[in-house]
């Protein structure tokens, strides 16, 4: 929403008055593809000229399908789409996300702990499913846990239809104990949703939660800012 200069004057009424010659126009992107595309390869004109050296292709710099995902999620703001993009694609290099496969988290995943089901939920998103009784961070390696949770994530958003574009995650806490918090993970977790899959997470179900869930729920919350919802 742009407005002019100056902005609302305030009268003795204490009521809101428009200035002369006042003029308020809104863009949205999301009707107007015309314009989308215009952003989109704004970014991708950036992205080309002050960070050459990011990879190119598939979830890279010029990849059109991310570049207008991370506009979205950034209301369109170039600048803020750009800074996350980055992160994201620089992330995924370093994190070597393109190189995990079945066999890569082969012994990680034979726990059990997580998968994605071989169905979609009733509104065709695809689900991750996650047993928390069964994640054990003295006995697991952490950064194996962080392969699997990536290798899942990419394995459910392949599984998108045409049309959806988010997942559903179901965690299953029935036999959940102390033994299984870890907050280094979930911490993880949060920043993988947020930074380098935005908005891909739709909906969160918490199964049987038991009482000792609740403060370990309290302490993770405000890291969700306004997604604790």
């Amino acid at each position: 929403l742009r407005t002019c200069r100056p902005p609302l004057i305030s009268s003795s009424k204490s009521t809101l008055q428009r200035p002369p010659n006042c003029k308020f126009s809104v863009r949205n992107c999301i009707r107007d593809p015309n314009n989308s595309q215009k952003l989109v390869m704004e970014v991708k004109e950036k992205l080309e000229k002050e960070h050459y050296d990011l990879p190119v292709g598939e979830n890279g710099r010029d990849d059109e399908d991310m570049i207008l995902w991370y506009l979205k999620d950034r209301r369109f703001s170039v600048e803020e789409a750009i800074a996350k993009l980055t992160k994201a694609i620089k992330w995924r290099q370093e994190f070597g996300v393109a190189d995990l496969s079945e066999d890569t988290v082969k012994s990680i995943a034979k726990t059990g702990k997580a998968y994605v089901h071989d169905f979609l939920d009733v509104n065709d998103r695809p689900v991750l499913i996650v047993v928390a009784s069964k994640h054990l961070p003295d006995v697991h390696d952490p950064r194996d846990n962080e392969k699997l949770c990536v290798f899942l994530i990419e394995k459910a958003l392949s599984k998108l239809p045409a049309g959806q574009e988010q997942i559903l995650g179901i965690v299953d806490l029935r036999g959940f104990g102390t033994k299984n918090a870890d907050l280094s993970y979930l911490t993880f977790l949060f920043d993988v949703f947020y930074y380098y899959y935005p908005k891909r997470l739709g909906e969160v179900l918490f199964v049987e939660a038991p009482f000792v869930f609740q403060p370990i729920w309290q302490l993770t919350k405000p890291l969700l800012k306004s997604y604790a919802s």
